[in-house]
Parts: C-alpha cells; structure tokens; sequence
C-alpha cells in the first residue's frame, strides 16, 4: 500500500531531480538483479525525489513484461525510504493496464505510462487508452508526451477533469505550445516533466514552462554532478548551467548523436566509465564502440565533479 496519494506524489516528484535508473544487463544479456540492486543503493546516497525502474533509460521496451515485474519489486524493496518508485506500463491498452495493476500490487507508489505500440491513432483512441490505464489503478499517473502519444492541450485537459488520478505529463517531444498551454490552464494541477533526451541541455527553458522537474539519465553515473547542475536551474544560475553545458553536455551529445539509439547506450558506458559496469544495451540498441568509450571516459576524467571508482 502506497503512502503516497496521487497528489503527494506529484507534490514530490515536482519537488527535485528525478531517476530513471539503467538496467543491468549480464554478458548474455540477462537480467542482472543483484548488480541492479546494487546500483540502487549506491543511488539512494544522493538526492532524488522519485526513482522511474524500467523507464526509456531502463530499456523498457527490450524488457518482457515478466522482468518488467522483477525490475520494479526490486527496486520497490532498494528505494530510499520516503523516494517514490514509479512503475512503467505500456505497448496496447490491454497490456497497459495489466502493468499499471502489477505496479500496484508490487509495492510502487505511481505508474508512467509510455507510448502504445507501433500503430497509428487518434485523438479519442488515446483519451481512451490513458482512461483504462487510470482507471485499472489508485496510483497517481504520469503520461509521456512522446512518439505515437501526442495530446492536444484540450485532449489532455479534458482528460485532467475526470481523471482525478492523471497527474503528471512528461514532454519527451520538445512541444513548448503543448507545455506552456497546459501550464497556463492547468498550473498546479499537473507535475511537468522535460523529457527530452538529454534533458539537461533544456532544463531551464523547461523551467520558465513550469516544468520543474526533469528526468536525469546522467544520474546514473554521475549522481553528484548531475545533483549539482539541478540545483543551479532551480537557482537560474545561468553562469553555471552553461558553463556546465559547454563543457560536459555538449561534448557528451556530441557522442550521443553519431546513432539512433545512443542516448541509452551512452548512460551504459558512462557506468563503464566510472567503474560501475551495467553490462551492455539489448539489442535492437548498439553499444558504443570501443573508440567512443575511450572518447567519453576521457571527457568524464577530465570533469572533477564525476566521481570514478579507482
């Protein structure tokens, strides 16, 4: 049973950084619960104010549902006490549903309900999709903005006024209209997200949206550092978060970009790089190449607030 209503749990996620941690993953790409868990741990060290398991940055989509279920109770049982954990669920609203409800009953506090699979749809196929999904469970919601999930601000707003439970959008598509329409109607009711990948570089754009929050995959590997860049946008330290943009960001989506799929794999070598192995990315995601570890290890030793484990 969840302590958390739904709107303490929009409270708390608006309130700090949020994680969305990797999945660890052995040599023959099988889950790695005792790595994973691990990590958790080490995470809970720092200050985040929800952990999302098994988010994009968790590779969701390369999971079965039934390690879907595993990735969640495991990090249910390694979350720091009072840290919400927010369960994913997904692909058809039937599926959905079914993951949003074993979410529930493993012990998570919220659901994040990603993109439907692959097909087309309207405007009132997918009112109806976050309806089923809100309705299979108490749990507070949070909705992706991304991909095949594209609401108009009245979609979403009609959605808001009979799903007291749908409180939180994430925008993983860079829809500023989408945003700052929400916000002016909606303001508090809702907790905003960026989401982009990776949602440094726009977090404090995002900020003067009323997205307070953003989810940090750079989290991961480097914890403190990432800790430290939030609190500068809270603060709008422009100095510091450009500075810190200039020279880490920006050179890390330089490596980012060179292939679709990167802004997974590159948070797994980040771990690689600092001494904190997660295995690799499952297919259909590429891990980087050998040169653009090297690349990206040196980028991370030449930035003293990235801690390396020796």
């Amino acid at each position: 049973m969840t302590s958390f209503s739904p709107t303490a749990l929009r409270d708390t996620l608006g309130s700090g950084l949020l994680c969305f941690p990797v999945t660890h993953m052995t040599s023959e790409l099988t889950f790695d619960e005792s790595a994973f868990r691990a990590h958790l741990q080490w995470l809970s060290g720092y200050d985040a104010r929800g952990v999302f398991a098994s988010g994009g940055t968790g590779e969701f989509f390369c999971h079965t549902p039934a390690e879907v279920g595993r990735i969640v109770r495991a990090t249910v049982a390694e979350a720091k006490a009072g840290v919400p954990v927010i369960a994913p669920a997904g692909y058809g609203t039937a599926q959905a549903v079914e993951m949003a409800r074993d979410g529930e009953a493993a012990g998570a506090d919220g659901i994040f309900l990603l993109p439907p699979y692959l097909t087309e749809l309207d405007a009132d196929g997918l009112k109806e999709h976050v309806r089923a999904v809100c309705r299979a469970t108490e749990l507070g919601v949070i909705v992706y903005h991304r991909a095949n999930a594209r609401f108009s601000p009245q979609t979403f707003i009609e959605l808001t006024e009979e799903l007291p439970n749908l409180i939180g959008f994430k925008d993983g598509i860079g829809d500023i209209d989408v945003v700052a329409h929400l916000y002016a109607m909606l303001g508090p009711r809702l907790v905003y997200v960026g989401g982009l990948p990776t949602a440094e570089t726009y977090a404090l754009p995002y900020l003067e949206l009323g997205a307070t929050t953003y989810s940090s995959a750079i989290f991961n590997f480097a914890p403190q550092w990432a800790s430290d860049f939030y609190q500068s946008v809270i603060k709008r330290d422009r100095d510091d978060v450009y500075a810190r943009i200039r020279d880490f960001v920006l050179p890390y989506l330089a490596i980012r970009n060179r292939r679709a799929g990167y802004s997974v794999s590159i948070v797994k070598a980040g771990m690689t790089a600092v001494g904190r192995s997660a295995g690799p990315v499952r297919p259909p995601l590429s891990d980087l190449t050998e040169s653009e570890l090297t690349e990206l290890s040196a980028l991370i030793a030449a930035t003293p607030s990235i801690e390396r484990v020796a």
